[in-house]
């Protein structure tokens, strides 16, 4: 008898982290992804506790925790360096169990590919079309023939806009513009100093800043913007300049030790209408295509790898994949809605609150909160255990 087959839309975390952990468990799976060659792309994020606990879970967490650099938390300031709340990172750790870690994305999305044998990745790829079943069967493209395939089980990891989503769930609305537009860079060289975790927020905007392991620097930052709107010229940088150059050391620093051809701009887009189901028969969401939320929690590649191993812990290759689905719908879904609601509602207090008045009213607040209780609220969504994935004979 062949083994249970599982075929993963997409190469992004929540797809390589599903086919690590549906393989742990016995699943033969193949991962689809459209673009045609797998390269280094983005700029960093940080991993929460319960992005670790989920990594640790499907068994590459030592590595991600070797390359990555254990999170110094600063806290939040004003333009001017003034800090309106700070953190405390070793109550944080002790609270947590863990400590988070900045990582360049690239440099976490080639450990879980080398986790998977090269062979289960199939680039150039591009899904067409998706029949739900059971069972489920997948058409795709690749070099000029389309394929059909009949798994038994359809992870969907294809992000914010997927193509999967959009066919089982056609009357959903698409993403909607959150109101913000956001740029993110890494340092060329080395940053010589220390520098903790820190964001700052200013009316209608915010900076963060992320240091990695090699000694460079992750940084972000947005602003309230209409959608579409570019640089003239295509120079982002120099609109970052214009907006954060008078803000306190080390921003400006930082943007003089980032080549400008390399930053990124990307409107925040999010799934303002909570999908019903995360199944649809044997065809499963995962990740943005799930939950697509906004990044002011940073909370979303978190929630990803959480996705993945509650996916592998219900999934047992001889077990009913719907059955199966159902379960992770129930565990899954209430908690990555919750988590997506509070991003934007926390985007909403910070970076997008505008009114000078507001602004002051809210640093005070916080400036007067105690901070076991700020702590508290801080760690709350990151205060996740993983189930155990039992792993194939």
């Amino acid at each position: 008898m062949g083994h249970a087959s599982a075929v993963v839309v997409g190469a992004g975390i929540a797809g390589l982290c599903a086919a690590i952990g549906l393989r742990r468990r016995g699943w033969e799976v193949t991962v689809l992804e459209r673009t045609p060659h797998l390269g280094p792309v983005g700029a960093g994020l940080t991993l929460m506790a319960n992005g670790l606990r989920g990594l640790d879970a499907l068994g590459v967490g030592a590595s991600v925790r070797g390359a990555g650099l254990a999170d110094a938390p600063g806290g939040v300031r004003t333009p001017t360096g003034r800090w309106i709340s700070r953190v405390d990172g070793a109550a944080m750790t002790r609270m947590l169990g863990t400590t988070a870690v900045g990582i360049h994305r690239a440099t976490l999305h080639e450990i879980l590919c080398e986790a998977l044998p090269a062979d289960c990745l199939l680039t150039g790829a591009e899904v067409v079309d998706v029949v739900p079943g059971p069972p489920p069967r997948v058409t795709y493209r690749h070099d000029g023939r389309e394929t059909s395939a009949e798994p038994d089980l359809v992870v969907a990891a294809d992000g914010i806009n997927s193509r999967v989503r959009g066919r089982l769930w056609p009357d959903l609305p698409p993403p909607v513009y959150s109101g913000s537009t956001a740029w993110r860079g890494v340092t060329d060289l080395p940053w010589r100093g220390d520098l903790a975790t820190a964001i700052s927020w200013g009316r209608g905007s915010e900076f963060g800043v992320v240091p990695l392991v090699d000694g460079r620097v992750y940084w972000y930052a947005a602003v309230n913007a209409d959608a579409g709107r570019h640089s003239p010229g295509g120079d982002e940088m120099r609109m970052v300049r214009t907006l954060f150059d008078a803000w306190h050391h080390p921003i400006p620093a930082l943007l003089d030790a980032t080549e400008a051809a390399a930053v990124i701009r990307t409107d925040i887009y999010h799934l303002g209408t909570p999908l019903p189901s995360y199944r649809a028969g044997a065809v499963v969401l995962l990740g943005d295509a799930a939950h697509a939320m906004t990044p002011f929690l940073g909370q979303g590649a978190n929630q990803a790898i959480e996705d993945a191993v509650v996916l592998a812990s219900v999934c047992d290759p001889a077990g009913d994949v719907v059955a199966a689905l159902t379960a992770y719908d129930a565990q899954r879904r209430p908690r990555s809605q919750r988590v997506a609601r509070a991003a934007l509602q926390i985007g909403r207090f910070g970076q997008q609150l505008s009114n000078p008045v507001a602004v002051g009213l809210r640093n005070t607040a916080m400036r007067l909160t105690p901070p076991r209780i700020a702590l508290r609220s801080m760690a709350g969504h990151a205060d996740w255990n993983p189930p155990v994935i039992p792993t194939a004979a």
